[in-house]
Protein backbone atom coordinates (compact mmCIF):
# COMPACT_ATOMS: atom_id res chain seq x y z
CA UNK A 1 0.00 0.00 0.00
CA UNK A 2 1.31 3.56 -1.16
CA UNK A 3 2.16 6.02 1.92
CA UNK A 4 -0.82 8.08 0.73
CA UNK A 5 -2.62 5.34 0.79
CA UNK A 6 -1.72 3.65 3.98
CA UNK A 7 -2.53 8.17 5.83
CA UNK A 8 -5.87 7.78 3.98
CA UNK A 9 -6.76 4.28 5.65
CA UNK A 10 -5.17 5.42 9.11
CA UNK A 11 -7.74 8.06 8.92
CA UNK A 12 -10.46 5.94 7.95
CA UNK A 13 -9.69 3.69 10.74
CA UNK A 14 -9.30 6.27 13.30
CA UNK A 15 -12.75 7.74 13.32
CA UNK A 16 -14.71 7.05 16.25
CA UNK A 17 -12.64 8.67 19.01
CA UNK A 18 -10.06 5.97 19.44
CA UNK A 19 -7.09 7.60 18.68
CA UNK A 20 -8.21 10.71 16.70
CA UNK A 21 -7.74 13.43 17.38
CA UNK A 22 -10.49 15.39 15.59
CA UNK A 23 -13.87 14.25 17.29
CA UNK A 24 -16.75 12.37 15.21
CA UNK A 25 -19.12 15.05 15.59
CA UNK A 26 -18.46 18.83 15.95
CA UNK A 27 -21.48 21.24 15.90
CA UNK A 28 -20.76 24.37 13.98
CA UNK A 29 -24.03 26.38 14.48
CA UNK A 30 -26.99 26.77 16.90
CA UNK A 31 -30.30 28.56 17.05
CA UNK A 32 -32.07 27.78 19.77
CA UNK A 33 -31.87 24.18 20.77
CA UNK A 34 -31.45 23.25 17.21
CA UNK A 35 -28.26 22.58 15.51
CA UNK A 36 -26.27 21.99 12.66
CA UNK A 37 -23.13 19.86 12.56
CA UNK A 38 -21.04 17.45 10.86
CA UNK A 39 -20.57 13.90 11.34
CA UNK A 40 -17.80 12.48 10.68
CA UNK A 41 -17.77 8.61 9.59
CA UNK A 42 -15.25 6.12 7.94
CA UNK A 43 -16.73 6.53 4.37
CA UNK A 44 -17.33 10.31 4.63
CA UNK A 45 -19.13 13.57 6.02
CA UNK A 46 -22.75 13.30 7.12
CA UNK A 47 -23.94 17.47 7.64
CA UNK A 48 -26.64 17.39 9.89
CA UNK A 49 -29.51 17.93 10.45
CA UNK A 50 -29.58 14.37 8.31
CA UNK A 51 -32.63 12.25 7.47
CA UNK A 52 -31.43 8.60 7.05
CA UNK A 53 -33.71 7.08 4.47
CA UNK A 54 -34.46 3.56 5.42
CA UNK A 55 -32.88 0.24 3.23
CA UNK A 56 -33.94 -2.26 5.88
CA UNK A 57 -32.79 -5.12 3.99
CA UNK A 58 -29.91 -3.60 2.29
CA UNK A 59 -32.02 -1.62 -0.24
CA UNK A 60 -34.08 1.51 -0.07
CA UNK A 61 -37.26 0.04 -1.16
CA UNK A 62 -37.63 0.98 -5.44
CA UNK A 63 -34.28 3.20 -5.71
CA UNK A 64 -31.27 2.44 -6.56
CA UNK A 65 -27.69 3.29 -4.93
CA UNK A 66 -26.87 5.42 -7.84
CA UNK A 67 -30.80 7.78 -7.36
CA UNK A 68 -30.18 8.14 -3.59
CA UNK A 69 -26.89 9.44 -4.44
CA UNK A 70 -28.49 11.62 -6.77
CA UNK A 71 -30.76 13.03 -4.41
CA UNK A 72 -27.96 13.94 -1.95
CA UNK A 73 -28.65 11.15 0.44
CA UNK A 74 -25.81 11.39 2.40
CA UNK A 75 -26.51 8.40 4.96
CA UNK A 76 -28.63 5.22 4.77
CA UNK A 77 -30.09 3.04 7.21
CA UNK A 78 -29.94 -0.91 7.16
CA UNK A 79 -31.22 -3.76 9.54
CA UNK A 80 -28.74 -5.80 11.41
CA UNK A 81 -32.20 -8.13 12.41
CA UNK A 82 -33.14 -8.63 8.95
CA UNK A 83 -29.63 -8.77 7.32
CA UNK A 84 -28.60 -11.55 10.29
CA UNK A 85 -31.17 -13.88 9.08
CA UNK A 86 -31.28 -13.15 5.42
CA UNK A 87 -28.99 -13.51 3.93
CA UNK A 88 -26.36 -13.45 6.72
CA UNK A 89 -23.72 -11.26 8.07
CA UNK A 90 -21.24 -13.93 7.56
CA UNK A 91 -21.64 -13.65 3.96
CA UNK A 92 -22.19 -10.21 3.86
CA UNK A 93 -18.22 -9.82 4.56
CA UNK A 94 -17.52 -12.45 2.87
CA UNK A 95 -18.46 -10.36 -0.14
CA UNK A 96 -16.62 -7.57 0.86
CA UNK A 97 -19.04 -5.45 3.68
CA UNK A 98 -22.24 -4.04 3.54
CA UNK A 99 -21.23 -1.08 1.09
CA UNK A 100 -20.02 -3.20 -1.22
CA UNK A 101 -22.46 -5.97 -0.95
CA UNK A 102 -25.50 -3.26 -1.66
CA UNK A 103 -23.47 -0.68 -3.69
CA UNK A 104 -23.31 2.34 -1.80
CA UNK A 105 -20.59 3.96 -0.91
CA UNK A 106 -21.72 6.21 1.80
CA UNK A 107 -22.19 5.94 5.10
CA UNK A 108 -24.56 3.44 7.21
CA UNK A 109 -26.25 3.05 10.36
CA UNK A 110 -27.51 0.04 11.25
CA UNK A 111 -30.09 -0.69 13.61
CA UNK A 112 -29.35 -3.45 16.05
CA UNK A 113 -32.58 -5.01 15.52
CA UNK A 114 -33.99 -4.46 18.81
CA UNK A 115 -36.69 -3.11 17.59
CA UNK A 116 -38.07 -5.54 15.42
CA UNK A 117 -37.57 -7.88 18.18
CA UNK A 118 -39.68 -5.95 21.07
CA UNK A 119 -42.32 -4.82 18.16
CA UNK A 120 -43.19 -8.30 17.36
CA UNK A 121 -44.17 -9.35 21.20
CA UNK A 122 -45.64 -12.74 19.82
CA UNK A 123 -42.29 -14.20 18.97
CA UNK A 124 -40.55 -13.53 22.56
CA UNK A 125 -39.71 -16.28 24.24
CA UNK A 126 -37.72 -15.17 27.05
CA UNK A 127 -35.91 -11.82 28.29
CA UNK A 128 -33.37 -11.73 30.98
CA UNK A 129 -30.00 -10.03 31.65
CA UNK A 130 -27.96 -11.57 28.94
CA UNK A 131 -30.39 -10.96 25.95
CA UNK A 132 -33.42 -12.01 25.08
CA UNK A 133 -34.64 -14.98 23.00
CA UNK A 134 -37.78 -15.31 20.61
CA UNK A 135 -38.62 -17.17 17.21
CA UNK A 136 -37.95 -15.90 14.10
CA UNK A 137 -40.08 -14.05 11.37
CA UNK A 138 -38.73 -16.33 8.95
CA UNK A 139 -39.16 -19.78 9.56
CA UNK A 140 -40.11 -19.47 13.26
CA UNK A 141 -37.07 -21.46 14.40
CA UNK A 142 -35.87 -20.14 18.40
CA UNK A 143 -33.29 -17.35 18.21
CA UNK A 144 -30.94 -15.19 20.40
CA UNK A 145 -30.18 -11.92 20.27
CA UNK A 146 -27.15 -10.65 22.63
CA UNK A 147 -25.35 -7.38 23.00
CA UNK A 148 -22.61 -9.29 21.89
CA UNK A 149 -23.95 -11.06 19.15
CA UNK A 150 -25.48 -7.05 17.87
CA UNK A 151 -22.23 -5.68 17.91
CA UNK A 152 -20.71 -8.91 16.12
CA UNK A 153 -23.56 -8.88 13.55
CA UNK A 154 -23.05 -5.04 12.90
CA UNK A 155 -19.49 -5.53 13.05
CA UNK A 156 -19.32 -8.05 10.30
CA UNK A 157 -21.73 -6.22 8.11
CA UNK A 158 -19.16 -2.90 8.76
CA UNK A 159 -21.45 -0.07 9.11
CA UNK A 160 -19.98 3.15 9.84
CA UNK A 161 -22.42 3.83 12.81
CA UNK A 162 -23.57 0.55 14.96
CA UNK A 163 -26.48 0.66 17.58
CA UNK A 164 -27.18 -0.66 20.86
CA UNK A 165 -29.69 -3.25 21.72
CA UNK A 166 -32.12 -2.35 23.95
CA UNK A 167 -35.36 -2.97 25.22
CA UNK A 168 -38.02 -0.59 23.25
CA UNK A 169 -41.35 -0.71 25.36
CA UNK A 170 -44.57 -0.48 23.94
CA UNK A 171 -46.43 2.72 24.85
CA UNK A 172 -48.91 1.35 27.22
CA UNK A 173 -46.54 -0.55 29.00
CA UNK A 174 -46.88 -0.70 32.83
CA UNK A 175 -44.18 1.90 35.26
CA UNK A 176 -42.69 -1.23 36.35
CA UNK A 177 -42.26 -3.03 32.89
CA UNK A 178 -40.86 0.33 32.03
CA UNK A 179 -38.42 0.96 34.80
CA UNK A 180 -37.05 -2.72 34.24
CA UNK A 181 -36.91 -2.12 30.24
CA UNK A 182 -34.31 1.01 31.60
CA UNK A 183 -32.37 -1.27 33.81
CA UNK A 184 -31.63 -3.70 31.29
CA UNK A 185 -31.08 -1.57 28.42
CA UNK A 186 -28.07 -0.05 30.67
CA UNK A 187 -26.73 -3.63 31.48
CA UNK A 188 -26.75 -4.74 27.90
CA UNK A 189 -24.89 -1.25 26.92
CA UNK A 190 -22.37 -1.19 29.36
CA UNK A 191 -21.70 -5.15 27.81
CA UNK A 192 -21.94 -3.95 24.47
CA UNK A 193 -19.56 -1.24 24.80
CA UNK A 194 -16.84 -3.55 25.05
CA UNK A 195 -17.16 -5.26 22.35
CA UNK A 196 -15.04 -5.11 19.18
CA UNK A 197 -16.04 -3.21 16.33
CA UNK A 198 -15.51 -2.89 13.06
CA UNK A 199 -12.36 -0.61 11.85
CA UNK A 200 -13.55 3.25 12.15
CA UNK A 201 -16.74 1.98 13.72
CA UNK A 202 -19.42 4.21 15.97
CA UNK A 203 -21.52 2.94 18.54
CA UNK A 204 -24.43 4.79 19.55
CA UNK A 205 -26.11 4.15 22.92
CA UNK A 206 -29.86 4.34 23.24
CA UNK A 207 -31.87 5.80 26.11
CA UNK A 208 -34.93 4.44 26.80
CA UNK A 209 -37.68 5.21 29.43
CA UNK A 210 -40.96 6.53 27.52
CA UNK A 211 -42.76 9.35 28.41
CA UNK A 212 -42.08 9.03 32.36
CA UNK A 213 -39.61 11.54 33.14
CA UNK A 214 -37.62 9.90 35.97
CA UNK A 215 -36.92 7.27 34.58
CA UNK A 216 -36.18 8.92 30.84
CA UNK A 217 -33.83 11.08 33.17
CA UNK A 218 -32.08 8.26 34.74
CA UNK A 219 -31.78 6.49 31.65
CA UNK A 220 -29.83 9.50 29.96
CA UNK A 221 -27.67 9.57 33.02
CA UNK A 222 -26.73 5.99 32.66
CA UNK A 223 -26.50 5.53 28.85
CA UNK A 224 -24.31 9.20 28.46
CA UNK A 225 -22.12 7.97 31.11
CA UNK A 226 -20.62 5.11 29.51
CA UNK A 227 -18.83 7.59 27.25
CA UNK A 228 -20.33 6.41 23.56
CA UNK A 229 -19.52 8.24 20.30
CA UNK A 230 -23.52 9.32 19.65
CA UNK A 231 -27.18 8.85 21.47
CA UNK A 232 -30.52 8.47 20.46
CA UNK A 233 -33.84 8.84 22.23
CA UNK A 234 -35.64 5.20 21.90
CA UNK A 235 -38.95 4.03 22.52
CA UNK A 236 -40.73 7.31 21.28
CA UNK A 237 -43.11 7.33 18.20
CA UNK A 238 -44.28 3.66 19.07
CA UNK A 239 -48.19 4.82 19.79
CA UNK A 240 -48.16 7.66 22.40
CA UNK A 241 -49.55 10.66 22.44
CA UNK A 242 -47.60 13.07 19.54
CA UNK A 243 -48.11 15.95 22.00
CA UNK A 244 -46.83 14.20 24.52
CA UNK A 245 -43.42 12.68 22.41
CA UNK A 246 -42.72 15.67 21.14
CA UNK A 247 -42.97 17.38 25.07
CA UNK A 248 -40.57 14.29 26.18
CA UNK A 249 -38.42 15.79 22.98
CA UNK A 250 -38.18 18.70 24.38
CA UNK A 251 -36.88 18.03 27.32
CA UNK A 252 -34.54 14.82 27.12
CA UNK A 253 -33.15 15.76 23.97
CA UNK A 254 -31.09 18.74 26.02
CA UNK A 255 -29.73 16.65 28.46
CA UNK A 256 -28.06 14.34 26.03
CA UNK A 257 -24.19 15.00 25.47
CA UNK A 258 -24.16 18.60 23.47
CA UNK A 259 -21.02 17.23 21.50
CA UNK A 260 -22.53 14.12 20.45
CA UNK A 261 -24.58 13.59 17.82
CA UNK A 262 -28.61 13.29 18.99
CA UNK A 263 -31.21 10.71 16.92
CA UNK A 264 -34.59 10.11 16.98
CA UNK A 265 -35.89 6.59 15.87
CA UNK A 266 -38.51 6.91 13.47
CA UNK A 267 -39.81 10.19 12.66
CA UNK A 268 -40.22 11.53 8.93
CA UNK A 269 -43.27 13.58 8.53
CA UNK A 270 -42.40 17.10 7.36
CA UNK A 271 -43.84 18.53 10.82
CA UNK A 272 -42.91 16.00 12.74
CA UNK A 273 -38.73 16.44 11.18
CA UNK A 274 -39.13 20.24 11.77
CA UNK A 275 -40.09 19.77 15.02
CA UNK A 276 -37.48 17.77 16.28
CA UNK A 277 -35.12 19.79 14.64
CA UNK A 278 -36.19 22.89 16.55
CA UNK A 279 -35.81 20.39 19.81
CA UNK A 280 -31.98 19.93 19.27
CA UNK A 281 -32.25 15.97 16.96
CA UNK A 282 -29.21 15.94 14.76
CA UNK A 283 -30.50 12.17 13.11
CA UNK A 284 -33.62 10.53 12.10
CA UNK A 285 -34.96 8.37 9.64
CA UNK A 286 -37.91 6.60 8.41
CA UNK A 287 -39.22 4.40 6.47
CA UNK A 288 -42.69 6.88 5.25
CA UNK A 289 -41.28 7.94 2.00
CA UNK A 290 -40.89 4.79 0.39
CA UNK A 291 -44.07 3.52 1.91
CA UNK A 292 -45.94 6.06 0.97
CA UNK A 293 -44.40 6.27 -2.84
CA UNK A 294 -45.55 2.65 -2.98
CA UNK A 295 -49.27 3.88 -2.47
CA UNK A 296 -49.19 6.35 -4.60
CA UNK A 297 -49.13 9.37 -2.22
CA UNK A 298 -46.72 12.41 -2.40
CA UNK A 299 -45.23 14.48 -0.15
CA UNK A 300 -45.28 17.97 -1.52
CA UNK A 301 -44.79 21.83 -0.20
CA UNK A 302 -48.29 21.94 -0.40
CA UNK A 303 -49.41 19.08 1.23
CA UNK A 304 -49.83 15.26 0.63
CA UNK A 305 -51.19 14.21 -2.92
CA UNK A 306 -52.90 11.77 -3.47
CA UNK A 307 -52.53 10.79 -7.35
CA UNK A 308 -55.27 8.17 -7.32
CA UNK A 309 -56.85 10.70 -7.22
CA UNK A 310 -59.21 11.49 -10.56
CA UNK A 311 -58.61 15.40 -10.39
CA UNK A 312 -54.76 14.61 -11.16
CA UNK A 313 -55.84 12.52 -14.32
CA UNK A 314 -55.20 15.70 -17.00
CA UNK A 315 -52.83 17.15 -14.32
CA UNK A 316 -49.79 18.90 -16.48
CA UNK A 317 -48.06 19.90 -13.35
CA UNK A 318 -45.56 17.96 -11.78
CA UNK A 319 -45.66 16.94 -8.48
CA UNK A 320 -44.24 19.50 -6.71
CA UNK A 321 -43.14 23.10 -8.53
CA UNK A 322 -40.80 23.63 -6.14
CA UNK A 323 -38.84 20.31 -6.43
CA UNK A 324 -35.67 19.32 -8.77
CA UNK A 325 -35.84 15.45 -8.79
CA UNK A 326 -36.22 14.00 -11.78
CA UNK A 327 -39.98 12.68 -11.29
CA UNK A 328 -40.86 16.19 -10.94
CA UNK A 329 -38.41 17.93 -13.91
CA UNK A 330 -39.17 14.90 -16.65
CA UNK A 331 -42.76 14.33 -15.40
CA UNK A 332 -46.49 15.56 -14.73
CA UNK A 333 -48.95 14.08 -11.80
CA UNK A 334 -51.18 13.29 -14.92
CA UNK A 335 -48.64 10.59 -16.50
CA UNK A 336 -47.24 9.41 -12.85
CA UNK A 337 -51.19 8.96 -12.09
CA UNK A 338 -51.62 7.10 -15.45
CA UNK A 339 -48.48 4.77 -14.17
CA UNK A 340 -49.79 4.60 -10.25
CA UNK A 341 -53.71 3.69 -11.43
CA UNK A 342 -52.04 0.91 -13.92
CA UNK A 343 -49.71 -0.78 -11.16
CA UNK A 344 -46.71 0.23 -12.96
CA UNK A 345 -43.70 -0.35 -11.58
CA UNK A 346 -42.29 2.88 -12.66
CA UNK A 347 -44.71 5.01 -11.30
CA UNK A 348 -44.18 3.57 -7.42
CA UNK A 349 -40.50 4.29 -8.12
CA UNK A 350 -40.60 8.32 -9.16
CA UNK A 351 -42.93 8.78 -6.14
CA UNK A 352 -40.71 6.93 -3.69
CA UNK A 353 -37.80 9.22 -5.34
CA UNK A 354 -40.01 11.95 -5.37
CA UNK A 355 -40.34 11.72 -1.20
CA UNK A 356 -37.45 11.10 -0.52
CA UNK A 357 -35.66 14.09 -2.06
CA UNK A 358 -38.61 16.27 -0.45
CA UNK A 359 -37.55 15.30 2.51
CA UNK A 360 -33.63 15.30 2.05
CA UNK A 361 -34.29 19.01 0.76
CA UNK A 362 -36.29 19.98 3.84
CA UNK A 363 -33.79 18.91 6.27
CA UNK A 364 -31.11 20.06 4.00
CA UNK A 365 -33.46 23.57 4.28
CA UNK A 366 -33.62 23.79 8.44
CA UNK A 367 -30.05 23.13 8.91
CA UNK A 368 -29.40 26.51 6.32
CA UNK A 369 -32.14 28.16 8.52
CA UNK A 370 -30.20 27.33 11.77
CA UNK A 371 -27.08 28.57 10.03
CA UNK A 372 -28.85 32.02 9.73
CA UNK A 373 -30.89 31.73 12.85
CA UNK A 374 -33.98 31.97 11.60
CA UNK A 375 -35.03 28.32 11.93
CA UNK A 376 -38.58 29.54 13.52
CA UNK A 377 -38.61 31.54 10.59
CA UNK A 378 -37.89 28.31 8.41
CA UNK A 379 -40.73 26.24 10.28
CA UNK A 380 -43.68 28.47 10.39
CA UNK A 381 -43.66 29.34 6.47
CA UNK A 382 -42.98 25.34 5.73
CA UNK A 383 -46.00 24.52 8.24
CA UNK A 384 -48.08 27.40 6.68
CA UNK A 385 -47.47 25.90 3.28
CA UNK A 386 -48.39 22.36 4.16
CA UNK A 387 -51.57 23.46 5.98
CA UNK A 388 -53.43 21.35 8.44
CA UNK A 389 -53.83 18.09 6.38
CA UNK A 390 -55.36 15.51 8.84
CA UNK A 391 -53.51 12.99 7.40
CA UNK A 392 -49.63 14.00 8.44
CA UNK A 393 -48.78 11.54 11.29
CA UNK A 394 -46.00 10.51 12.75
CA UNK A 395 -43.96 7.37 11.24
CA UNK A 396 -44.30 3.97 12.72
CA UNK A 397 -40.89 2.22 12.38
CA UNK A 398 -40.77 -1.28 10.44
CA UNK A 399 -40.45 -4.27 12.43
Amino acid sequence: MAPEADRVEADRVSVGGRGDPQPPFVVTATDGEARAGVLRTPHGDVPTPAFMPVGTKATVKGLDPGELHSLDARILLGNAYHLHFRPGADLIAELGGLHAFMGWAGPILTDSGGFQVFSLRDTILALDDAGVTFRSIYDGGEARLTPELAASIQARLGSDVAMCLDVCSPADTSRARLEEAVRTTTVWASRQITCPRAPGQLLFGIAQGGLDRELRHRSIEEIAGLGFDGHALGGLSVGEDREAMLETVGWAAPRLPADRPRYFMGIGDPEGILEVIERGIDMFDCVLPTRMGRTGTALTSTGRVNLRNARHARDERPLDDDCDCPACVRFTRAYIRHLVTQEELLGLRLVSLHNVRYLIRLTAGARSAIEGRRLADFKRETLERLGSDPEEARCRRQP
